[in-house]
């Protein structure tokens, strides 16, 4: 589809039962995952089964146990005895929703619910790490690899950094900072893929895997961290990050998600970290280097990843599957960049409207996936689908509310009051 120009929008001349719409499809999913004390399924927690145990090590069998799992149209976890587990980078998207909500509504409840998911996080740091650092609370095993439970992750620990820092942007509350610091010195310290184009920060602690979206997201916390923290370590590591994807950047503005051949795909939500990412990079910097790429990134994005009635496309090439995580970092994505490019606002808005009449059950939760033939994966995934809506929605919310800047220029004291 194209860019939207006709449809254009500002937050000023949409109305109050539209936004007020947004925010009840948010409260609805943050009831359920409230229900269900921030428990439940993810799509990659298949070798959680104690089926793995037949697997032997094999990293293949390993990956048919799991995709098996991740593909099924239907919940297949409770006969292989898989359970809801708990989630550190659920608890981290609601975290930041709440704290998304808290900044445009006033509501001090959402600050209460934010602070207890940060309470938790804290406790729930890796265990492996001295640093702050988080992990999944299953093993996984890909074509690049497996990891354990135990093996904290870039991309979790750079999104949940991200929400510490919003506390701390709202409140001045030293303890955020010092826990969002702490994450920030594991996320510098971690192997780097250095080149005369820019360096890539690894995926992983335990060996070098060069991933666009894992290093610029790691680049980006850094990058808002230095802000508040004045280390040019973080700085000089966020640079460099995202000049070893923005100089690789293709010439459409499109990114493969990694530069070996075996990861020559473009697809959605992976394009909107990289995208939030260099704006995050870009406002809390003030680098406007890459601000090119950034721009030429966006028409790309908009251009190819969705149809006209707002379902995103999973592929630049194909849309199914219809997932709900493509959904979600759309909204997330299209409304941040809202503030400056209402044909963004346009689009992000038409895809909730989309996600929400087609993919939210009358229960509250997401459904996962969309396959063709009108098949529905229902299976309510936590992070992947409910804290992510949750976190994409609110961030709409906040887009259509006059006045509500991205990054506050004051912080209200909210010290003890964690």
């Amino acid at each position: 589809m194209g860019t939207m120009t006709e449809a254009g929008i500002s937050p000023a001349a949409v109305s109050a039962s539209t936004r007020q719409r947004y925010l009840e499809s948010a409260s609805a999913v943050q009831a359920w995952v409230e229900a269900r004390n921030y428990k439940g399924y993810e799509p990659f927690d298949g070798l959680s089964s104690p089926l793995r145990a037949l697997t032997f090590g094999n990293l293949l069998a390993e990956r048919i146990l799991q995709q098996a799992v991740r593909q099924s149209p239907i919940n297949i976890r409770p006969l292989l005895g898989i359970k809801p587990l708990d989630s550190t980078k659920g608890q981290g998207m609601m975290a930041w929703g709440y704290l998304l909500l808290h900044r445009s509504t006033g509501d001090t409840d959402y600050w209460t619910k934010a602070v207890a998911c940060l309470k938790w996080l804290d406790v729930h740091k890796s265990q492996k790490f001295e640093k702050h650092s988080w992990a999944n609370f299953f093993a996984f095993s890909s074509r690049g690899g497996s990891y354990s439970k135990d093996d904290s992750i870039i991309v979790w620990t750079s999104l949940i950094a991200q929400a510490y820092l919003e506390a701390f942007e709202q409140s001045g509350d030293q303890w955020f900072l010092d826990i969002a610091t702490s994450a920030c010195d594991w996320i510098v310290a971690l192997p780097r893929e250095h080149t005369d184009r820019g360096d890539c920060l690894s995926y992983f602690a335990h060996g070098q895997e060069s991933i666009h979206n894992a290093s610029m997201l790691g680049g980006a916390v850094l990058a808002r961290a230095a802000r508040h923290t004045g280390r040019q370590d973080y700085q000089d590591a966020a640079r460099e990050a995202m000049r070893y994807s923005c100089l690789r950047m293709l010439p459409d503005g499109a990114w493969w998600y990694a530069e070996e051949e075996r990861y020559h795909w473009i697809d959605n939500f992976h394009t909107g970290y990289n995208l939030d990412s260099l704006k995050c990079y870009i406002d809390y910097s003030g680098d406007t280097e890459f601000s090119e790429q950034l721009g030429r990134g966006l028409r790309y994005y908009m251009a190819n990843l969705f149809e006209e009635s707002g379902r995103p496309k999973y592929y630049h090439t194909r849309p199914f599957p219809i997932d709900i995580q493509c959904a979600s970092q759309a909204i997330d994505t299209l409304a941040w960049f809202g503030a400056e490019n209402p044909d963004a606002l346009a689009l992000g808005m038409k895809v909730a409207d989309w996600t929400i009449a087609n993919m939210q059950s009358p229960a509250g939760f997401f459904y996962y996936r969309k396959y063709p033939m009108g098949i529905t994966a229902k299976t309510p995934m936590l992070h992947w689908g409910q804290a992510t809506m949750f976190k994409g929605l609110a961030r709409l919310v906040g887009s259509l509310t006059p006045g509500n800047s991205s990054i506050p220029a004051t912080r209200s004291s909210r010290s003890g009051q964690r």
